[in-house]
């Protein structure tokens, strides 16, 4: 018997979160699109474009399986590797860590994860802009409804699925960033400090250049604009300005719940976002993959989708958690003076500084 929708699921954004779910929803045989609103998937590009790799989130993440089936960043898609990162204190102190990391070109590691899906059986639909959700119909803005048992919504942090059936709201954090032409060493960058008050600024070097921005929290700004901050930090570095891009990102940690009755949501639209270090792609596919995963069986053998949301606690409740208490914490630090941080970042807090950006508890009482 014909089914009365167009897809067994129909997925909002075609980003790393919606590229995952699609994957792994369609492995299992069930009918899967993606709509995206953009003519072309990984442009234009609004992140710092840093990911772990694979043996790192195994560190960071140790309750999440099969690594190496959720990550298979193609060699094409990664600049450069990087084998160290640096915090670095608004007068220039620098603590020094070990931290396997990936710079990315964006670009093609979501062009990757499209071709992903696709291989596994996923449609998409570029240049489509959803208007409106109505029951089980998505309408798009060329008049077109198209139909699924499972709507996902994975549009970021503006996502049409949360506005219109989620109240909760994410304190969202404006991001700007540029790639500069030169040569920034090896290491990773991350920045605190009055030059990005709430948040922090970043370096990321890449095969050529580096991908140079900062967020921070407006109600930390004292009136000064984001534009003014990102000018500051990024003029720092010598070098000509290729690409500018500015983006948000949800760093308030996961919303409460991830689904009501047939919506779904995943990635950014969820909160999907570590707050005490802003790794938000690695962390959306966690979430993309068991999504996908108990959509397929929710679709074959209907199984509850609130599964979803066990198995991500399952997985990442304790890292989420973690990251969540850091966060608050460091808003409390980053509003001290700078000559306080510089004093507070050394030797001894080296330790606690690095398990808090790494989403592990600071101290056994905190």
């Amino acid at each position: 018997m014909a089914s009365q929708y167009d897809y067994d699921v129909v997925i909002i954004g075609g980003g790393p979160a919606g590229s995952t779910v699609a994957r792994y929803a369609a492995e299992q045989g069930i009918r899967v699109v993606v709509l995206d609103a953009r003519k072309s998937i990984g442009t234009p590009l609004q992140c710092g474009e840093l990911v772990p790799t694979n043996d790192e989130m195994r560190r960071l993440c140790p309750d999440v399986p099969d690594m190496d089936d959720l990550f298979r960043t193609p060699q094409e898609a990664i600049s450069r590797t990087s084998q160290k990162m640096k915090i670095i204190t608004p007068s220039g102190k620098s603590l020094e860590y070990d931290f396997e990391g990936l710079i990315l070109n964006r670009v093609l590691h979501d062009e990757a994860l499209v071709d992903m899906a696709k291989s596994s059986g996923a449609e998409y639909m570029v240049d489509t802009f959803v208007t409106k959700i109505e029951g089980n119909s998505v309408f798009t803005r060329s008049g077109k409804e198209i139909t699924g048992k499972v709507i996902v919504g994975a549009g970021g942090h503006n996502d049409p699925v949360r506005r219109a059936f989620w109240n909760e709201k994410s304190l969202n954090i404006p991001v700007k960033f540029s790639l500069k032409e030169g040569d920034y060493g090896d290491a990773v960058e991350l920045h605190f400090g009055s030059m990005a008050p709430g948040g922090y600024a970043w370096m990321f070097p890449k095969s050529s250049g580096a991908n140079i921005g900062l967020g921070i929290q407006k109600n930390f700004a004292k009136g000064k604009s984001l534009n003014k901050f990102a000018s500051e930090f990024i003029d720092k570095y010598e070098g000509e300005a290729t690409f500018t891009g500015a983006g948000s990102l949800p760093m308030s940690g996961t919303i409460k719940t991830f689904v009501k009755d047939h919506y779904v949501l995943v990635g950014d639209s969820a909160g999907m976002v570590l707050p005490s270090n802003g790794a938000g792609i690695t962390i959306a596919m966690v979430g993309g993959r068991i999504a996908g995963q108990v959509i397929g069986k929710h679709i074959n053998e209907n199984i509850e989708l609130v599964e979803y949301e066990k198995i991500w606690k399952s997985q990442m409740g304790k890292v989420m958690k973690n990251s969540k208490r850091s966060f608050k914490f460091g808003s409390l630090l980053f509003k001290l003076p700078d000559w306080i941080l510089d004093i507070m970042f050394n030797r001894l807090t080296k330790g606690i500084i690095w398990r808090a950006v790494t989403c592990r508890r600071m101290l056994w009482v905190f």
